[in-house]
């Protein structure tokens, strides 16, 4: 006999999962993806991808699902998860990020990288459900695919599919009861589970749950979003710090104020957001200060201390290079702010100058501009007297 729901949802919760549904991708069961497949390659086709080449690779994976089991299904469903990520109450975190922008020389960072990398925490969750179904159950030939991020599926979709949320005009799933800050995952399987499918909505449904809200367009610091369920990457602040692998164009800079590695305004501003739920699990607690670090300390840290400090992070995959990068736009952002306390920005220029002496040359590029804006922050009248 397969598990009901009561009994998946009991086994989602213990393996630390906050939500769970089910969607059936067997035979025609699968076109169910057509739309949004067209609506993704759209988006992809317009450029709004960047230099994110790899969103257009095994597009026929992401509309067939059954071609990434290692067998061909005879029944194909996707066991759609989410796990809450918020260290803190929801209402604090609003607070506190709010806070943390206002102060230049503060260096904020996305609330889901400031514990363990959210990848390895799900796949191992993900293989460690796949393992109690099959036990309790005694399908011992079931196959299993876990899936989390990088692999090609459409997980927005499959959660709104299986009645998880809504795609909110800021891209990213939205849960009435939980708001969005949580991480989506997939279970690929052929046990024949019975689906949990929602009342269907458009795929971009203008007049559902967000109604005629804006918050998360107008919040955005670089305008990146195009329109409602439009988002231009090339613009998105957790792009340019996390993506982009050159450099940070000139005229954006001044815009990323003092984030280092993402961007949670879109999601900060969500009036959902005032029910998103603190995590169940402790990988995702703050780890070294993150949450309440300055640019200078960071700038402190030795390509060593990197490495060590991030082992486990998802911050580890953009390198040395580009965290000192991401660093070094924020110290500028600070230097020409008038917020700044002054010895602050003795401190950080001195910083700069001494990581200029054997930065790369794209760091170099970035330092220079930095420097730059301390310079132009000097007023010319005070300096005519000293």
């Amino acid at each position: 006999m397969l598990p009901d729901h009561e009994q998946l949802i009991l086994i989602a919760r213990s393996c630390g999962f906050s939500h769970v549904g089910v969607v059936d991708l067997s035979g025609e069961a699968a076109a169910r993806l057509a739309p949004a497949m067209a609506q993704y390659r759209r988006w992809y086709s317009a450029g709004y991808a960047g230099e994110m080449e790899y969103l257009s690779r095994h597009a026929d994976l992401r509309e067939d699902p059954a071609r990434l089991m290692p067998r061909p299904p005879e029944a194909l469903r996707a066991i759609v998860v989410g796990m809450n990520y918020l260290h803190e109450a929801a209402q604090q975190w609003q607070q506190n990020h709010s806070m943390a922008r206002r102060i230049p020389q503060r260096a904020v960072i996305s609330v889901y990288a400031r514990g363990r990398d959210y990848h390895k925490v799900i796949r191992q969750r993900l293989l460690k459900l796949a393992r109690a179904l099959s036990k309790q159950w005694r399908h011992q030939e079931a196959q299993f695919r876990a899936c989390v991020d990088s692999a090609p599926v459409l997980e927005v979709e499959l959660a709104r599919q299986c009645g998880l949320g809504w795609r909110g005009k800021h891209t990213l799933l939205l849960n009435r009861e939980q708001g969005s800050m949580f991480f989506l995952g997939v279970l690929l399987t052929d046990l024949p589970i019975a689906p949990m499918d929602a009342v269907m909505d458009p795929p971009q449904a203008p007049d559902g749950h967000c109604g005629t809200c804006t918050a998360c367009l107008q919040a955005c610091p670089t305008q990146a979003f195009v329109g409602p369920y439009q988002l231009d990457a090339r613009r998105c602040i957790s792009y340019l710090t996390i993506e982009l692998k050159g450099s940070i164009p000139t005229a954006l800079r001044p815009l990323i104020g003092n984030r280092v590695y993402g961007c949670d305004d879109c999601q900060q501003v969500c009036p959902w957001n005032q029910y998103a739920q603190q995590a169940a699990l402790s990988d995702f607690d703050v780890r070294h200060g993150l949450d309440r670090a300055t640019l200078l300390e960071l700038l402190q840290w030795t390509e060593a201390q990197f490495f060590e400090r991030h082992q486990g992070s998802a911050i580890l995959r953009i390198g040395y290079e580009r965290w000192l990068r991401n660093l070094v736009v924020a110290a500028g952002n600070a230097l020409s702010s008038a917020d700044c306390p002054a010895e602050m920005k003795s401190a950080l220029m001195t910083s700069l100058r001494l990581h200029r002496r054997s930065a790369s040359d794209l760091v170099v590029e970035h330092i220079d501009w930095a420097l730059a804006q301390g310079l132009q922050d000097r007023h010319p009248e005070r300096d005519r007297h000293h």
